[in-house]
This record gives structure tokens, sequence and C-alpha cells, in this order.
């Protein structure tokens, strides 16, 4: 397959953000702040060896948070940069800056022998059965030997919305493409590797009001929103713990003046011919939430 040009995010890719300075020049304005705003164009790009794998293995290192020091995260860098014609990095201006967000797929059959991803997929498989959603589902299928897409995706949090559709819509496109080929991208099933988080009381003050705060279970939220309408197309999805997490780190990772947040990790299993589905859930619903 060749390789594909860059591509712009078909319209998607300006976006407005306010620029939180107070315009000074408006000193006719009454209380409110003006916001300037600034166009910024996301650009999708192909993989590059020799430009990517640094970025790349920066957003692993957020998207595995406690536990990405277990893994060979170079060498799942290597793995993913090399496939220069599955996934997609976003950038701003240049091909040449670090990767904002990306988004692949591996075959999880076809590179079983090789160390980074053996890790991980021992990781996964362990995670998943402490999940009782998971547990049923995932261990055997990976176990069997069957083409599995592991789906790995990140952003920077404070990326837009708006560019995430076009990364998938690309990437499923890429897919076809590569099966039409006779390239190993014919998968039974995809599974998808994300974060959510959960608010938790504040271990700094166990006051009694925040004590009966913590004894109600907290929601779960997502750190990629689109998630919560990827997982309606799951045969089978979950949460698990970090493993290197301790009770305390939810302090440093304040969401509100009361509340930390606890990290978890999120999975979905979600079946091939179901995938397409599921990624244009996330183009109707990114379309709604704008």
């Amino acid at each position: 397959m060749g390789k594909k040009r860059s591509r712009e995010t078909d319209g998607q890719g300006d976006v407005a953000m306010g620029d939180p300075a107070v315009d000074a020049r408006d000193e006719d304005s009454s209380d409110d702040e003006d916001m300037d705003i600034v166009n910024v164009d996301f650009e999708l790009f192909n993989y590059d060896p020799q430009i990517d794998f640094h970025g790349v293995k920066t957003l692993l290192r957020q998207l595995f948070d406690a536990d990405a020091q277990l893994f060979d995260l170079s060498g799942l860098s290597d793995l993913i940069v090399e496939q220069n014609t599955i996934g997609s990095t976003c950038k701003v201006d240049d091909k040449a800056n670090d990767a904002y967000a990306f988004l692949t797929v591996l075959n999880m059959h076809e590179h079983r022998a090789k160390q980074p991803l053996a890790q991980l997929i021992e990781y996964l498989t362990g995670r998943a059965k402490t999940s009782p959603s998971l547990a049923e589902a995932v261990p055997g299928l990976l176990a069997a030997g069957k083409h599995v897409g592991l789906v790995l995706a990140e952003r920077l949090l404070n990326m837009p919305a708006e560019v995430i559709p076009p990364m998938w819509s690309c990437l499923t496109d890429e897919i076809e493409a590569a099966v039409e080929d006779g390239e190993p991208y014919e998968f039974s099933h995809y599974l998808v590797v994300s974060r959510a988080y959960r608010e938790v009381a504040s271990t700094l003050d166990q006051s009694e009001r925040r004590q009966k705060k913590a004894r109600d279970e907290p929601a779960l939220q997502y750190f990629h929103p689109e998630d919560d309408e990827m997982r309606k197309h799951a045969v089978a999805s979950g949460t698990f713990d970090f493993t290197k997490e301790g009770e305390s780190v939810a302090d440093s990772k304040r969401a509100f003046q009361e509340m930390g947040i606890k990290p978890c990790g999120f999975m979905m299993l979600i079946e091939a011919d179901k995938f397409q589905g599921a990624v244009q859930a996330i183009a109707d619903y990114v379309g709604t939430a704008t």
C-alpha cells in the first residue's frame, strides 16, 4: 500500500481556542473579559520514525499512567512509528513538530513474539482478569491466537474534540486498504486501551463531611469523553486499577478543591463488524456535543 499523504482534517482542523488574557486595548469594555480568538490548523500525518518516536513515547507514558514503567515504551514506540501507512499523528504547523495526538492499531497475533508487545499482552491479560466484565472475554480471546487489533490512542488533555473523528475515520479507511492489499490487518476483534478516572476524597483532610462523600461510589468519568459512546458498541468493557498507583497519588491530581482523582485503565473489546459503527458513533457524538 502506498504511503498516504499528509491530510488536513476536512475543515475540522480550524479550531478556535480562547486566550485567557484580557484584551487590554478595549478600555471601553465593562466587566466582561474579551477573549482573543486564535485559529489553529491541525493536520494529520503519517508516522515518520525519524520524527515521531519521542512524541509517541511521551503520549504512551501518559496513556499507561503509573504503569508505564512496566513496559518497554521505546520498543513499543518503534513498532508504532514503523507502521507508517496505518494510523496518524495530529500536529500543528509542521510535520517536524511533536505529535499532539496519535492513533494506531497493532496486530497482537502478528507481533506477539516481539518483547514490547509480549509484555503488553501479558499485562492486559492480567488486568482484564480483575474486571468481571472483561474477564469473561479478553484473556481467552488473546490466548486463542485470534488476530486482535490493539488500538492505542492518546492526546494532550486540552486537544479539541473536533480533531478526533477524522483520525478514526482515516484509520478505518487505512485498515480497509491494507486488507485489500493482503496486509495483516483483518481482525476478528479490536481491543481499545484507554484511561478513565473517578473523583476521590482527599486523604489530606479526613473531616466527617468528606468521609461521608468518600463512602459514595463516585461515577466513572473519561479522559476521552468519546469512549462513553464507543463502549456502547463493545461486547465487553471495563476498568482496571493501575498496579503502581499509590493511594496518596489522588491528592497530587486534584480535579476540584475538595476532591482528587484516581485514574484507572479502561478497555473495550469490539467485534470487527461493529467497529465501523463505533467509529461513526464518535463522529455523531462530537458533532452533537459541539
